[in-house]
């Protein structure tokens, strides 16, 4: 006669941890549903694809591939503005400090610094608006000069951690890509880099060097900017793991790196508040806003981003990716607005009713 009695009685008590537990273990469900759709999409494509996410509000992680250094490319530029930003805050620049453009600051990229007569100069804010809005790396060369490389890379050691090795300027950049055609474009021009940088990327690209450094063809180190690029990678510069950079990003959301006025003027310059359609951008749902930047280089890419920034990162998200040995317009294009949209399918399933 009791034993029904006890049913009852157990059942009550074991429903309020039933209650309890069922957030956890939604909350888990979607690192295990992002993976399949994760490894899905990275079966289907070619190259290498590495992602990192993690949620602020629970501290829940998810990675693949995310704790080996990925080439970063233009994405670099993040921690280039916060160096300059930290010394916004320190009292060592001014947003309206003025910087002059010097010849050796050019080099090709999006933007129309490339294309000014030296001597012109801007002001901080204008610099970093550039860098972060349309990617202008004369720009990028012009910030990592007043703030100093080694001033910066001390800053980027500490924000991108284990992994990362330096960062470079945009000049020494191609100087370091060219260099493995043969070792004397080191001395080319930045003049001499924009013009061939006018090729198309290929055999033309190789015959410009060719001719900028006026020798046969059978002096060339390596006969193709494959092999150039390939064995330029193998430097490990610019490089970061998706962890460390979205740790970075952690921070930044968090307040942990700047005054209150330079993180907003940080979102601002990573476009929060206006949104596209591009890349990670295209699968998240126009109603949640984010930060973001992206990177692009031969057969390399990246989109890094916070969705929710806002309000401390109280509810944000951060979705690091980066991909390799693929086409890094079209093929990665597609493949990052992939990954938003499994991270909106996982995490933001409300948003995509």
């Amino acid at each position: 006669m009791l034993r029904p009695v006890l049913r009852r009685v157990w059942s009550a008590c074991l429903l309020p941890l039933v209650l309890l537990s069922a957030p956890w273990a939604r909350a888990s469900d979607w690192q295990a549903e992002l993976r399949q759709r994760i490894e899905r999409i990275d079966r289907d494509t070619p190259g290498q694809l590495g992602v990192y996410v993690r949620r602020l509000d629970t501290g829940e992680t998810f990675g693949h591939g995310a704790d080996k250094p990925w080439y970063l490319g233009s994405a670099v530029k993040v921690p280039v503005a916060i160096a300059v930003l930290r010394q916004v805050d320190a009292g060592k620049l001014a947003m309206d400090s003025r910087v002059t453009l010097k010849e050796t600051d050019k080099i090709d990229g999006p933007g129309e610094l490339v294309w000014t007569a030296p001597e012109a100069s801007y002001t901080i804010d204008s610099l970093l608006t550039r860098m972060l809005g349309v990617s202008d790396n004369t720009a990028a060369n012009m910030l990592i000069r007043t703030v100093g490389e080694d001033a910066l890379n001390q800053v980027a050691a500490d924000l991108l951690g284990p992994g990362f090795k330096r960062i470079t300027t945009l000049t020494q950049v191609r100087r370091d890509v060219y260099a493995q055609l043969h070792p004397d474009t080191r001395k080319l021009s930045n003049q001499q880099l924009v013009r061939i940088a006018g090729a198309d990327m290929g055999p033309e690209r190789v015959e410009a060097v060719r001719r900028a450094l006026d020798m046969p063809a059978s002096a060339l180190q390596a006969k193709t900017m494959a092999q150039a690029y390939d064995r330029f990678y193998e430097n490990n510069l610019n490089h970061a793991t998706l962890e460390g950079y979205g740790r970075m990003l952690e921070r930044l959301v968090r307040g942990q790196l700047l005054s209150p006025r330079s993180t907003e003027r940080l979102f601002g310059y990573m476009k929060f508040g206006r949104r596209g359609d591009y890349r990670l951008e295209g699968g998240i749902p126009r109603s949640e806003p984010i930060i973001h930047k992206t990177g692009t280089q031969y057969r390399r890419a990246c989109h890094m981003a916070v969705v929710n920034p806002q309000a401390g990162g109280a509810k944000a998200i951060v979705v690091a990716t980066c991909a390799a040995d693929m086409d890094d317009v079209r093929e990665a294009g597609g493949i990052f607005r992939q990954v938003g949209e499994a991270v909106s399918r996982t995490m933001l399933a409300g948003a995509m009713r």
